[in-house]
């Protein structure tokens, strides 16, 4: 290491290190912003800035995976050579020192697309123009970014099935290529450039909740890509039919993956595209590439909706209520398997998402905001685009939204997708003796089954919280008179 005039230091004889600020793109292979700064010293960092992420910074499943996703990708580097450097925020004065620490002359990031991003970026832009230092932005997040797609009006879109068919002949167009293998080897990190431990950033729990975090879960890019691998090779050509049944092992949960950035969506087209039923997963990749679009243009639908009219919706508080959905004892089993299971792994299946999502806001009358809330707590892929969209969908009052008439059935559902009562009695342990016909409306059971199954209804299990007749007709009613009074 040497010093240059202004007191900043060079990596030897060789080139002006880059510094790559790592954010949501927590991998080496198809990384444009690690691409464009090949030939060139990396300095790899992650700046720890929840303060900065306004209402919104990472919940506690969030920060699980985040600490252990950062201890995979410094393994990673430390086997090319080089390092993570882990610093705390604000994100521009944290970068700012270390451009003076190692004479870098540039920094390399990912864009983001949360309402707050755009005004860190501008700021780190800021600061690091004034040293002189480039400041070079790139597209990794997404398929294609959220300003790159236009309907017919040149306005952006709000309903799905355009955007896709958009979408799908874009990338058609560009002929999405094979990502970049990563580098064999990165230039060492000086010992001189300090990196705080892992440890400090305080992002694992104080107390044990997540020892079945640490059985399914593998954060980081090796599990991401054996991950997808194993969903390509086995489930793929099932996916279509096996999708909707949360008792089956029928879906990709590279959700998390994505989120962090571990894997690309272009790996993830490019490995599927073209596989025998590989339309209905790349599908489901679009919704999320949708709900970015979403974010990107409608930056206040995280806490408020996007059909405005909605703001004046009849919601209800009931904070007992809202306790009981989020413990899973809302005595309907689909809808307290689902809570449970989100608990004990912070994961659900996207189905019975849609069902304790209707449950809360149409059964219960609670408003979105809490479920979404919660969900952004305890889910390891919480995504902002994707949770709002998610939850104002179902709630009635999003981009192409369920219709709000379209009030799901707890226990028709249930009966539909998990027909023989597995999901239940693996998330609803108390009802595992039920027979498949009555595990989705013990209520209903003969009191002989009951017996038999060991069920005390009030005791081992609730009874239903609310009549779902007489729920869905009071949301209906509800919606009713708030298309009336703004038709």
């Amino acid at each position: 290491m040497q010093e240059n005039q202004n007191g900043r230091t060079y990596f030897g004889h060789m080139a002006e290190p880059v510094i790559l600020w790592l954010r949501r793109d927590l991998r080496l292979s198809d990384h444009p912003a690690l691409e464009a700064a090949r030939g060139r010293p990396i300095v790899p960092v992650f700046v720890w800035s929840p303060e900065e992420e306004g209402v919104w910074p990472p919940g506690a499943a969030s920060r699980w995976w985040l600490h252990h996703s950062l201890t995979a990708l410094d393994r990673d580097l430390r086997k090319r050579g080089s390092r993570l450097i882990v610093r705390r925020g604000p994100a521009s004065a944290a970068l700012a020192d270390l451009v003076r620490e190692t004479g870098a002359c540039a920094v390399h990031w990912h864009r983001r697309y949360e309402p707050w991003a755009s005004a860190q970026e501008a700021s780190v832009e800021r600061a690091l123009t004034a040293m002189g230092c480039r400041a070079r932005a790139f597209d990794g997040l997404l398929l294609t970014p959220p300003d790159s797609l236009f309907n017919a009006s040149a306005r952006p879109f709000q309903v799905f099935t355009p955007f896709y068919r958009s979408l799908v002949q874009q990338l058609s167009a560009h002929r999405l290529t094979p990502a970049p293998s990563p580098p064999a080897r990165l230039a060492p990190v000086p010992p001189e450039i300090g990196s705080l431990p892992l440890k400090e950033l305080g992002l694992l729990p104080n107390i044990p909740w997540d020892r079945q975090f640490r059985e399914l879960w593998r954060p980081g890019e090796t599990g991401a890509q054996e991950r997808l691998r194993l969903f390509l090779k086995d489930r793929l050509r099932t996916y279509a039919a096996d999708r909707d049944r949360p008792d089956l092992d029928g879906v990709s949960r590279l959700s998390p993956h994505l989120h962090f950035g571990e894997i690309s969506p272009r790996q993830v087209w490019h490995a599927a595209h073209g596989l025998p039923g590989a339309d209905a997963f790349l599908r489901q990749l679009v919704w999320r590439e949708f709900s970015y679009h979403l974010l990107h243009h409608f930056p206040h639908t995280p806490s408020e909706p996007l059909r405005s009219v909605f703001a004046a919706f009849p919601w209800q508080t009931d904070p007992d209520a809202l306790r009981m959905w989020q413990q899973g004892r809302t005595g309907y089993p689909i809808v307290d398997a689902g809570m449970r299971q989100l608990w004990a792994i912070g994961w659900m299946h996207n189905r019975v998402r849609m069902l304790v999502a209707s449950f809360l806001t149409k059964d219960l009358l609670i408003p979105w905001q809490e479920g979404a809330r919660w969900f952004w707590d305890t889910l390891v892929d919480a995504d902002l685009a994707n949770n709002t969209q998610g939850w104002q969908w179902t709630a009635g009052c999003g981009a192409d939204a369920a219709p709000y008439f379209r009030i799901f059935n707890p226990v028709t559902q249930g009966m539909k997708f998990d027909p023989d009562g597995a999901y239940v009695r693996r998330w609803v342990p108390e009802l595992a003796c039920m027979p498949s016909a009555w595990i989705h409306r013990p209520w209903e059971a003969p009191q002989e089954v009951l017996a038999a199954s060991g069920v005390v209804l009030g005791d081992t299990y609730p009874n239903p919280i609310v009549d779902h007749a007489i729920a869905r007709q009071r949301a209906l009613q509800a919606y009713a008179e708030l298309r009336r009074r703004y038709s």
